[in-house]
């Protein structure tokens, strides 16, 4: 696809549809987090207050509920697996923005600006602690093995990141890894406990790759709003990914089509964490250069089109429609 076309802007998206199907069970994943929270330690109800309350689409339990509805299933087990769905992602954020030294999240101060970073990763903790005890709560081996295996791969994902930070010479298929590892995993679980938890092992394989894609095509829309959004539209300070030194596929593409003194550019400011006040309008016209935004949104758009793909055997009903709205919803981000 030409950046002209990439760059055109796609049929509007809503989520409109997907919040009214699991709008009740929303509330009542709220209700198990809230009521997990309270807590005799002032310090842990407070930040854990903070981040739920922060705001956010809360897309990954939703991804739950609604695969569940797709499936048929009318139960309780998976609002429950939906909350720890939340604790487990929750509970990353607090650590990321420790690692990171993130100042804002959703337009307000990060739980680690406010309380410090002791406390946001104890807490953080914490709440992966309550996540396992609603796994172990639901009696299933399987959805316990699906998330405890995604907690273990979400940071090792982590690590993998750490590893490349300052090293715009990383190679895109490792920084496909980290993202897979890091943010699309969860996305993949949340999907297949739908299944699970409705007894249709059919469905498993198609929910999970759709998850798998969903969430790979999110993170890259995050990875180019960072040189292209403002600080409104992404929910925290624009260019934070260049100041910590992340290399994301922007930074990859920018890098590897450059030529030597735009190499030593990259190198100065996210190896060797050199960075004078204008450097952020040099990424950003150095991407421009090359149309690394452009290539960037393209990849997040073949997810996507794989995630319709894998729903394309999966029958007919509102929940299914609602999950091709979140498809949508995800590519249109970028604009």
């Amino acid at each position: 696809m030409s950046q002209t076309a990439t760059l055109e802007k796609p049929k509007a998206a809503s989520l409109d549809a997907l919040y009214a199907l699991v709008r009740d069970d929303l509330v009542r994943v709220d209700n198990v987090i809230l009521e997990r929270v309270k807590n005799e330690i002032p310090l842990i109800h407070d930040i854990a207050r903070h981040i739920i309350a922060s705001g956010g689409k809360r897309i990954r339990p939703a991804l739950t509920l609604i695969s569940a509805l797709a499936c048929g299933y009318e139960g309780p087990r998976h609002v429950a697996l939906a909350a720890a769905v939340e604790f487990i992602h929750t509970a990353t954020l607090l650590h990321d923005d420790v690692v990171d030294e993130s100042k804002l999240r959703r337009g307000l101060a990060t739980a680690n600006e406010i309380f410090g970073n002791k406390a946001s990763v104890l807490v953080g903790d914490f709440l992966l602690g309550q996540a396992f005890q609603l796994m172990v709560a639901d009696g299933s081996l399987k959805s316990l093995k699906i998330l405890s295996d995604a907690a273990a791969v979400i940071a090792k994902g982590e690590v993998m990141q750490l590893m490349t930070e300052g090293e715009p010479e990383t190679s895109i298929e490792n920084y496909l890894q980290v993202i897979s590892s890091k943010t699309a995993i969860l996305f993949a679980s949340a999907c297949e406990l739908g299944a699970v938890v409705a007894e249709k092992p059919e469905h498993e394989s198609c929910l999970r790759e759709f998850g798998i894609y969903i969430g790979m095509a999110f993170q890259l829309i995050d990875d180019a709003l960072d040189y292209s959004a403002d600080r409104e539209t992404l929910g925290k300070n624009t260019g934070d990914d260049f100041q910590e030194g992340k290399i994301t596929l922007p930074v990859i593409l920018a890098y590897s089509a450059g030529d030597e003194d735009e190499q030593a550019f990259w190198n100065r400011t996210l190896s060797e964490r050199e960075q004078l006040p204008k450097d952020f309008a040099i990424a950003q016209s150095l991407m421009r250069k090359y149309g690394a935004i452009a290539q960037t949104i393209d990849m997040a758009e073949h997810y996507c089109e794989k995630a319709r793909q894998a729903l394309a055997g999966f029958p007919q009903s509102p929940a299914r429609s609602a999950m091709l709205d979140i498809v949508d919803f995800c590519a249109a981000r970028a604009y």
